[in-house]
C-alpha cells in the first residue's frame, strides 16, 4: 500500500511540474507507469534544484542530496524514505545509477548558469540529461536503450529551444558560441529522425520511453525553417497537436 501510495505521489509531482512527460506516461501500458514516473518524478526534482534557490550552496546540497539517495540504491540495503526515493529504488537497478549519477553532475552545470563553450557541450549535456533518463526507461522496460542518446539529443534541444525566452528572461546564457539556432534544429531533427527510424526495432513494451518525443519533431523543424520563433516564444505547439501525435505514436509505435 505504501508503494502505491508513492507511485500516486510521483505522479502527481509530474503532473504538475513536467506534463509532456506526464502525457506520455499516461499514453504507455499501466505496468510501463510504474517505471516512468517514479524516474520522471526523480529528474523533476533534479532538474528544479538548481533554481530553487539563488545560493549555489545549498543548490549543490540538494543536488549532493539525490547522488546519495542513488548511491544508496546501489548499495542494495536500507534507503530512505521519500516519496520519489521509495519508489525510484523499484523501477530501477544498481547497473542504472551511474546513468542517474551523470545526469546529476550534468545539472550541477545549471547552478552557475555557466555558457555552453561549444554545441558539442550543449549536445553533451542533452545526453547526459534527457538522454538518461531515455536510456534507463528504455533498459527497464525492455530495450531500445541504444537509441537513448540522439533521442536525448533530439528532446532535450527541442526543449531547450523552447525554454529560450525564460532562459534570457532569467539572464542565463542560451546559444553555445559559434552555434546558431537553425543549424542546430536541422542537427536535432536528424536526431529525432534516427529515432524514428529505429523505433521498429524497439520492443513495444518499451516504446513508452520514447513517448516524450512525439510531436517535437514537427517543433524542430519549425524551428529549423524560421529560428525566430525560439527568442520570440512561438515555438510551443497547441495541446491539440501535440496529444494527437502522441497518440499516434502510442497506438502505431512509430514517432509522430
Amino acid at each position: 500500500m505504501a508503494e502505491a501510495l508513492d507511485f500516486t505521489d510521483c505522479a502527481a509531482l509530474v503532473e504538475r511540474g513536467d506534463p509532456v512527460r506526464f502525457r506520455a506516461a499516461m499514453a504507455a501500458p499501466v505496468a510501463a507507469r510504474a517505471v516512468l514516473f517514479p524516474l520522471y518524478a526523480f529528474n523533476l526534482e533534479v532538474a528544479r534544484a538548481p533554481w530553487v534557490t539563488a545560493e549555489p550552496m545549498i543548490a549543490r546540497m540538494r543536488l549532493q542530496w539525490w547522488r546519495d539517495a542513488l548511491e544508496e540504491i546501489a548499495a542494495g540495503g536500507v534507503i530512505r524514505r521519500h516519496e520519489v526515493v521509495t519508489p525510484l529504488a523499484l523501477a530501477i537497478r544498481a547497473e542504472d545509477v551511474p546513468v542517474l549519477l551523470r545526469l546529476i553532475d550534468a545539472r550541477d552545470r545549471d547552478v552557475e548558469g555557466e555558457a555552453f563553450v561549444d554545441a558539442a557541450a550543449l549536445w553533451s549535456y542533452l545526453e547526459a540529461t534527457a538522454g538518461g533518463l531515455i536510456e534507463v526507461a528504455a533498459r527497464r522496460l525492455g530495450g531500445g536503450a541504444d537509441l537513448a542518446a540522439p533521442a536525448g539529443r533530439a528532446l532535450g534541444l527541442a526543449s531547450w529551444m523552447m525554454a529560450v525566452p525564460a532562459l534570457q528572461a532569467a539572464g542565463r546564457p542560451v546559444l553555445p558560441a559559434g552555434a546558431d539556432w537553425a543549424g542546430l534544429a536541422r542537427d536535432g531533427l536528424t536526431e529525432w529522425r534516427k529515432v524514428r527510424r529505429g523505433m521498429g526495432a524497439v520492443p513495444a513494451s518499451a516504446h513508452g520511453a520514447f513517448f516524450p518525443l512525439a510531436g517535437f519533431g514537427h517543433v524542430l523543424a519549425r524551428a529549423a525553417k524560421d529560428p525566430a520563433l525560439i527568442e520570440a516564444d512561438g515555438l510551443e505547439p497547441g495541446p491539440f497537436a501535440m496529444r494527437s501525435r502522441l497518440a499516434l505514436t502510442a497506438a502505431t509505435g512509430r514517432l509522430w
